[in-house]
């Protein structure tokens, strides 16, 4: 089950009391105040885990709480401080507190911590109030209460590709043939009903470790940009893909214009948000095996005579070794670019 957006309840510990307690040894009837200080409560934190990919962990289990400190005892014993809470996430969620409606941090980089709720400090023991004319007190402080706060987890995936096209046009056939993922495929409409992330794979093609993580997002409709179909749900995987492929029905599947289809598209991401339209873009034109295909193609290179587009066949694999291919020509560039853009801003 794949969860994106998820509401928890977190809790960091309670500091521990501070202990009221007095020396008591042979010959020492009065040694003095020694209780111990509370411990400090547990606080709430995220890590970024790469190996973590979605919120299921967190949508049926909302409550999540740091440990609370343990109170101070006798003979200056300070009590344990809590454990912490801590919750792994996937990278590239980002916390919104529900009481300011603002978002208050941003899990991108394995192993990155982010300290949520603070856990409360522990009370003094009875010994930090002795003083030269208070010789026996009998304070000690509470352990003060840890934050706690509601808050709205929201992931957009960090995925070099971005996939996007209308219902039915084969992205989980392409997802399947070129990743490690295997989404469910069938001939119908909205098979796949949540963003599906894959690993595609070039250990055997290029030397040393190479693989992309490519972004398979549910169909589009019209009107996605306003939430239809949960559009906003969907589009948001993409905003931090590196490329993006439209993926064309070039075969006019139930009496759809291919031509009109990449025109919609391109409509509801800028609807959405203009800079997905900034991002660099590939049109893949699928089911090249149909013999329409072909006449249709040329219309559609006609009308866009800008766009770059390859053919590919799922069903035949025809194409698909060229896409890999192009796929990592490009990311590669585009990651060479960034390095060059952060050196030269430092």
């Amino acid at each position: 089950m794949f969860v994106d957006e998820c509401t928890v309840k977190l809790s960091a510990g309670d500091g521990g009391r501070g202990c009221i307690s007095f020396r008591r040894e042979k010959y020492e009837p009065w040694g003095g105040p020694n209780g111990g200080d509370g411990g400090r409560g547990g606080d709430v934190v995220l890590i970024g885990d790469v190996n973590t990919n979605n919120l299921v962990d967190y949508k049926f289990q909302p409550h999540w709480r740091g440990e609370r400190g343990e109170h101070g005892q006798g003979a200056d014993c300070h009590g344990r401080d809590g454990k912490p809470c801590e919750m792994r996430m996937p990278l590239g969620t980002i916390v919104i507190d529900l009481a300011t409606d603002k978002p208050v941090a941003e899990i991108v980089e394995d192993g990155q911590r982010v300290i949520l709720c603070k856990g409360g400090n522990g009370g003094w023991g009875n010994t930090h109030f002795k003083t030269s004319t208070h010789r026996a007190p009998k304070r000690a402080n509470p352990g003060l209460d840890g934050q706690r706060g509601e808050y709205r987890l929201i992931l957009k995936s960090i995925a070099d590709v971005g996939l996007v096209g209308f219902p039915n046009a084969g992205k989980s056939s392409l997802t399947t043939r070129i990743t490690k993922a295997r989404p469910k495929t069938a001939a119908y409409p909205f098979t796949t009903l949540h963003p599906q992330i894959g690993v595609i794979d070039y250990s055997d093609e290029v030397k040393g470790t190479k693989r992309l993580l490519l972004a398979d997002v549910p169909g589009l409709i019209e009107g996605a940009h306003d939430n239809r179909g949960l559009g906003h749900r969907f589009l948001r995987h993409i905003e931090r893909c590196a490329l993006l492929i439209f993926l064309v029905d070039m075969a006019g599947t139930d009496a759809r214009d291919p031509r009109d289809d990449y025109k919609h598209l391109l409509n509801e991401l800028k609807l959405y948000d203009p800079a997905l339209l900034k991002k660099p873009r590939l049109v893949v034109a699928n089911k090249m095996d149909v013999p329409e295909s072909a006449a249709q193609l040329k219309k559609f290179k006609t009308r866009y005579k800008t766009a770059e587009t390859i053919e590919i066949s799922c069903l035949t694999g025809a194409g698909l070794d060229r896409l890999k291919k192009e796929l990592l020509k490009r990311v590669t560039k585009f990651r060479a670019q960034g390095k060059k853009s952060s050196a030269a801003a430092a």
